[in-house]
């Protein structure tokens, strides 16, 4: 039995004794977890997803877009596609669910405070309503603020309004990817394009600062000098390439100003860094991130989306040099391989629909074709309904094993050095993203080039 002794003096904060207590209390439960990103495709240690839920059902034609849908899930059929992804991952890393997460957080009064505090100034939440979530039990409480808490229509106003929910649902949770970005050992709180996901980042800042397995200092874009309406990034945008290349998509989702605040970022730290920023069409909306038209698949291959990536377009290419506290260069250069190429990393492009017909390129891009998250050097999973992306894949040496038959026990994947796993994804694919799109990876191994 462990003892511990605390000064007389300490009982003068009741929430820095809560404090105390709820770390000792985690302590044989939890150790920490080392926030550790240093390329896309480091063996993984870690990853945070979320499970999708009623959020997702708890939307209507007529708000599915406000929601940023262009369609309604099923959730029934979505889960099990989901469970199939899921069931994978902890068979070859460790997985933290947000929910979990986020309930682990609300054991702490101080922190529960904290967070409803903010919420509720973000979605100017009334007094009462505040009030009444503070006494809520804790796992109750992160399933009503990812779910939604419907309105109850007790006075004039709230009879009055259209809005069916005091507290919306976070329809789009399940795309962990956009909430933060992690860049090495620290965590940047994404700034969303749209204001109806900004819990989404205050529940993520909470978890890792306040989490006993993280406890990771983040970084916020408030406090950039280039802060303004026009300001957003999302984690989908971001790929780390090697520790000093970060690629980053701007369209719709990430603006200018968000990358200038990267920019200064890396000046403050006075290293020298490798920015590649790619223009991404505002239309149509399978454009919405660097992600779904680029991703890395080993250290020499990456999945491209030709038409965008490989052919001259209106869409610039920028190579924007960083060193010692300044911005040595930047200028447009041909596109992301070529500039790989000489930064050193010489990369063969692997085409989204395979090379035949522009239009299966088309189809399967908007269902997420190029959208892989990587497992380790040559080790990916995405979605099996792009059959002709899957082809084009095992043409350049992956195995192509079903994400089923790897839960079931009846293939074993360590026997394999270089495969694509694949999971169902008609319903899935349906809410705009992928398997990177579906995973927040926390830690990778190191990557020997």
């Amino acid at each position: 039995m462990r003892c511990y002794w605390i000064s007389d003096s300490v009982f003068k904060n009741k929430y820095l004794i809560y404090t105390i207590l709820f770390t000792f209390l985690m302590l044989p439960h939890e150790k920490p977890f080392k926030v550790d990103i240093r390329s896309e495709i480091g063996e993984l240690e870690g990853v945070i997803i979320h499970t999708p839920g009623p959020e997702v059902e708890n939307m209507t034609p007529d708000s599915s877009q406000k929601a940023l849908y262009s369609d309604i899930l099923n959730l029934s059929v979505a889960l099990k596609e989901f469970n199939q992804f899921k069931g994978f991952l902890s068979k070859v890393t460790r997985t933290f669910q947000v929910k979990d997460l986020l309930t682990t957080v609300m054991q702490n009064p101080e922190h529960r405070a904290e967070l409803l505090h903010t919420i509720a100034t973000k979605e100017r939440l009334n007094e009462y309503t505040v009030a009444e979530l503070m006494d809520i039990r804790h796992d109750k409480l992160s399933t009503m603020l990812i779910e939604g808490v419907e309105m109850r229509k007790d006075n004039l106003t709230r009879f009055l309004s259209k809005d069916r929910y005091s507290i919306e649902p976070l329809h789009n949770f399940f795309f962990t990817r956009d909430a933060s970005v992690a860049l090495l050992d620290k965590v940047l709180i994404s700034r969303m394009a749209s204001r109806i996901r900004d819990r989404e980042t205050l529940i993520m800042d909470a978890i890792f600062r306040n989490h006993p397995v993280f406890g990771v200092k983040t970084i916020h874009p408030e406090q950039s000098r280039h802060f303004c309406k026009e300001f957003s990034f999302e984690g989908g945008d971001f790929l780390v390439a090697r520790e000093d290349i970060v690629l980053i998509g701007t369209g719709a989702r990430t603006t200018s100003q968000g990358i200038d605040f990267i920019i200064e970022y890396y000046k403050k730290k006075k290293v020298q860094r490798h920015i590649i920023v790619q223009e991404l069409p505002y239309t149509p909306e399978s454009f919405i991130h660097l992600d779904m038209v680029f991703t890395f698949l080993d250290r020499d291959q990456c999945m491209v989306y030709e038409p965008l990536i490989l052919h001259p377009t209106r869409c610039l290419t920028i190579h924007i040099n960083i060193d010692n506290g300044k911005v040595k260069s930047i200028r447009e250069v041909a596109n992301i391989p070529a500039i790989l190429k000489e930064l050193g990393m010489e990369m063969e492009t692997l085409y989204c629909g395979g090379r035949r017909d522009s239009m299966i390129q088309e189809r399967e891009q908007w269902h997420s074709g190029a959208n892989f998250l990587a497992l380790a050097p040559g080790k990916v999973i995405g979605y099996g309904r792009n059959v002709n992306t899957i082809e084009e894949l095992n043409r350049h040496g992956y195995e192509v094993i079903k994400a089923s038959d790897v839960n079931q026990d009846k293939v074993n994947i360590k026997n394999y050095n270089k495969y694509v796993v694949t999971i169902d994804g008609s319903e899935l694919s349906r809410g705009g993203g992928g398997c990177r799109c579906m995973s927040m990876p926390v830690r990778r191994k190191a990557v020997e080039w």
